[in-house]
């Protein structure tokens, strides 16, 4: 008895070590590189130092590090479950505190803010919201060294060439003198300050405004607010408009006219009794702004103007900007302090669901779209391809309806509708 049951904890032991040096392949194999690490950093050392990075901040930084993150690949590749719907992200954004502390620190930081405001031609507000959004204010950086986590990123095989410029752009900041390699910490892709700019927009952008000869956006509030200007207003933001503004659509609108590719004058938009919040029609003026209904024909309606654009340039996401808009707003406002309110219950979309639409549109010839279950611009545009098709409302968002049509579609010229096998006979 006791020689089998000895017996069968030596076969569970021999199968956990088996699965641990499985898991362990795999972790290693998910880099993709025919190098071993300590291969890679003598080559990347040699490679940073001919792009002109001394040897002595090579040495320094890249020597440390003898084994790559787990844990960033491991981020790298985690994708969410659900696809956000735009009240889910937004709440999580304009908190009552953050909207607070956001009006609390307008006033503190005053002075400055109006300085940079004056110089860069880019409103405070904005500043403000985009600080409370990527950092809190300032009060989370992220927990990586961004030196090290920029390392394995370009180990890893992914989007190896755009770590590896940001990695020796980080090198330079390092080199020049800035930040110290321990001072330098970010996220895990390697987004750093109180706005969180990657190296490469730190070395086009980054603007040493207390003139102590650093450009130093950790604890500079003067740098880190003339830098974050300074990246706008070079991208061509206009501080005499406002991001967009939420409206009113009326009862038989065409919403194949959404999108931000889709810029008319706000004639155009009031010629088609587009309303603001407030029930009056919007400006009769050549202004060109956007209609966009992220979450589909039965949730909110956004008119985006020039500088939504500019915030999507800072981060890629309809949902990001949308955040930095309304937070912006709600800084500057004398309303009441509130969070951000839920409009609709929205059914949650998952990634799986997204994913399957795109195969699904990809297999009957309406785009080739790559199923990554990301509710991108392609996929929305693949979307309303199919629902003008089926004479759906065409606001690119996937919903019940849809994915049945999709099941039923037969082919792009006709659509599939179930014939009985038995015909009911005329009387």
């Amino acid at each position: 008895m006791l020689k089998n049951i000895l017996k069968y904890k030596l076969f569970f032991i021999a199968v956990a070590f088996a699965c641990c040096n499985i898991l362990s392949s795999c972790v290693h194999n998910s880099y993709a590189n025919s190098l071993s690490y300590s291969e890679f950093i003598t080559e990347l050392k040699q490679e940073m130092i001919t792009k002109g990075i001394s040897k002595k901040t090579v040495d320094t930084v890249l020597s440390k590090y003898t084994k790559p993150m787990d844990k960033v690949i491991d981020l790298d590749r985690k994708q969410p479950e659900f696809v956000m719907d735009t009240d889910t992200y937004l709440s999580r954004i304009i908190t009552k505190k953050r909207v607070e502390d956001g009006r609390r620190l307008y006033h503190k930081h005053y002075k400055i803010l109006t300085k940079v405001t004056n110089e860069y031609k880019v409103q405070p507000q904005y500043l403000l919201a985009f600080w409370g959004a990527e950092t809190n204010y300032g009060t989370n950086f992220g927990g990586f060294k961004v030196t090290e986590a920029l390392t394995t990123l370009s180990y890893d095989n992914r989007r190896r060439n755009f770590f590896k410029k940001e990695l020796y752009n980080a090198l330079r900041i390092i080199d020049e003198g800035h930040i110290t390699d321990e001072q330098m910490i970010g996220s895990w892709a390697g987004a750093m300050g109180n706005f969180q700019f990657m190296p490469s927009t730190f070395m086009s952008y980054a603007v040493d405004y207390d003139k102590d000869g650093k450009i130093d956006i950790w604890n500079s509030l003067p740098d880190a607010f003339a830098s974050a200007a300074n990246y706008l207003s070079s991208i061509g933001w206009k501080n005499d408009e406002k991001w967009g503004r939420a409206v009113k659509l009326p009862w038989n609108f065409d919403f194949a006219q959404t999108g931000l590719k889709n810029k008319q004058p706000l004639y155009h938009w009031r010629n088609q009794k587009v309303r603001k919040t407030n029930n009056k029609l919007v400006p009769n003026t050549f202004m060109k702004a956007a209609i966009i209904t992220p979450n589909g024909y039965k949730g909110k309606s956004y008119m985006v103007y020039n500088n939504f654009d500019k915030i999507m340039n800072w981060n890629k996401s309809t949902l990001y900007a949308l955040a930095i808009g309304n937070l912006a707003d709600k800084i500057i406002s004398h309303d009441k302090v509130t969070a951000h309110k839920r409009s609709i219950n929205n059914a949650k979309v998952t990634t799986k669901t997204v994913k399957y639409i795109q195969e699904r549109l990809t297999e009957l010839g309406f785009a080739k779209l790559k199923a990554d279950g990301k509710l991108g611009t392609k996929t929305k545009n693949a979307i309303k391809k199919f629902q003008k098709e089926v004479m759906l409302p065409v606001d690119g968002y996937p919903n019940p309806i849809l994915i049945s049509r999709l099941e039923k579609f037969e082919s792009k010229s006709k659509f599939y509708i179930p014939i009985p096998k038995k015909r009911p006979v005329s009387k």
